[in-house]
């Protein structure tokens, strides 16, 4: 079976059981909503056992996550460090038009037939995402995710079609 990741535990947070978690995923709200079942990974990228998430708050950068049946500190205190990933079969439809983050990742981006680069990581600064493209000769070029910028994402053909607006280059 295929797990994706979806947040890193990074600290506990009080005594009754929360975690403090860095969210890796583009579906915070539906990801860690109450009744919601993620896997636990190891640092050695183990599947430890399968959670239920009891209730998830944000707090600052984090989502304070609580699991079903970890009511004090000392039921999750051994999880920090560890990987929250959800099992390939519990994710959801999209819409047209929306990606997972690992169907992004990894696709060729092309500008006018130019190959120019791949996708190799995702960062969400604020109003919309930014992709980062990893090129062979230049630093990496972020593209943010807007109808401007990203003409067409075919996955199938694992093609990113752009057109890379003046400034967003800056080291033509």
């Amino acid at each position: 079976m295929n797990y994706f990741n979806v947040g890193k535990i990074v600290n506990t947070q009080g005594l009754q059981g929360e975690l403090r978690v860095m969210a890796v995923t583009d579906f915070v709200e539906e990801r860690f909503k109450k009744g919601s079942v993620l896997c636990l990974f190891d640092d050695k990228d183990q599947l430890v056992k399968e959670v239920t998430v009891a209730s998830h708050r944000k707090q600052k950068n984090f989502d304070i996550i609580k699991f079903k049946d970890h009511y004090h500190i000392n039921d999750i205190e051994k999880y920090k460090g560890f990987s929250l990933k959800v099992a390939e079969e519990n994710l959801s439809d999209l819409d047209d038009g929306e990606f997972y983050y690992h169907e992004i990742i990894g696709l060729d981006v092309y500008e006018k037939d130019q190959l120019i680069g791949q996708i190799t990581e995702i960062l969400q600064p604020g109003a919309n995402d930014v992709w980062v493209v990893k090129r062979q000769s230049k630093g990496d070029l972020l593209l943010p995710y807007i109808p401007s910028v990203v003409l067409g994402v075919d996955i199938s053909n694992n093609r990113v079609d752009v057109e890379v607006m003046e400034g967003l280059d800056d080291e033509d």
